[in-house]
């Protein structure tokens, strides 16, 4: 396993962006210097997300793309299949990272077959790396303990400054795997905290900058989505700030559990 240090520590989220939006979207920032796209069978941008990194002139060496199978195509053949489209709608021969979005609900697909299937997606070529998304402190120890769980690299979970999610991220880095925070500005909601506008203010910096700046210093890859290139700038500038001891503590306090993602067929959260 080699999760740790893989993966660009930015990289730009394109959930909920579509069409000309998404294409805007990564044109921006890869003007600006992003080298790693996050898109998702899910999101329905793929041929868009591909459009605009073919039209950028950026070699595709260069970029580090990542997507995501959605919970309905895990059978083995079918998960496969899957990635063989996404990577026709990408425009590429493979993707850097594919990665299970959520586990099976309710187990009804059983892990070691889309477990399974991911691995040999890697070794046909379809993905140079894999990981999960939104797995339990359980569910990373049966993913990991599976055929193809050796070739796990990241977690892609939920972590912002209102959930820290610190168990689940300190399992994963124990045993190997980097993890990529989404949301990791709470759809905003970092913006107006008082805590985080106080020591930006110390920082010449932002309350989003600070955010992205606690996750980062916590080891954590960040992806966070935006479409207007000066807040991408700003993004990409929060990981030149340095937080102290006392100001990551202080910012720790600020953890409620609160989460963003939780739909009806998320596992059981770790508490």
């Amino acid at each position: 396993m080699a999760g740790t240090d893989v993966l660009p520590r930015i990289g730009l989220g394109t959930f909920r962006l579509k069409g000309q939006d998404v294409i805007d979207s990564v044109t921006s920032a890869l003007e600006l210097g992003y080298r790693h796209i996050d898109t998702a069978q899910m999101y329905e941008n793929e041929e868009a997300v591909g459009q605009a990194i073919k039209q950028s002139g950026v070699p595709r060496e260069e970029i580090f793309l990542t997507t995501k199978v959605w919970w309905d195509r895990y059978r083995h053949d079918d998960l496969i299949a899957s990635l063989e489209e996404s990577c026709r709608k990408l425009g590429v021969d493979q993707v850097d990272l594919a990665l299970l979005h959520w586990p099976s609900p309710d187990d009804e697909v059983p892990m070691a077959e889309y477990i399974g299937a991911l691995g040999e997606a890697r070794e046909k070529g379809l993905a140079k790396r894999i990981g999960i998304s939104n797995f339990t402190i359980a569910q990373v120890n049966e993913a990991l303990s599976l055929p193809g769980g050796e070739h796990l690299v990241t977690n892609q979970i939920e972590v912002h400054p209102f959930l820290a999610n610190r168990k689940l991220v300190e399992h994963c880095q124990a045993k190997g795997l980097q993890v990529t925070g989404y949301m990791p500005l709470a759809v905003g909601k970092v913006m107006d905290e008082p805590v985080l506008t106080q020591i930006a203010a110390d920082h010449d910096a932002t309350a989003a900058q600070v955010a992205l700046a606690w996750v980062a210093q916590r080891d954590i890859v960040v992806i966070p989505s935006s479409t207007r290139p000066e807040h991408q700038k700003a993004n990409l500038e929060a990981l030149k700030i340095t937080l102290s001891e006392d100001e990551m503590a202080r910012i720790d306090k600020l953890d409620v559990g609160e989460r963003i993602a939780n739909p009806d067929f998320a596992p059981d959260w770790d508490a």
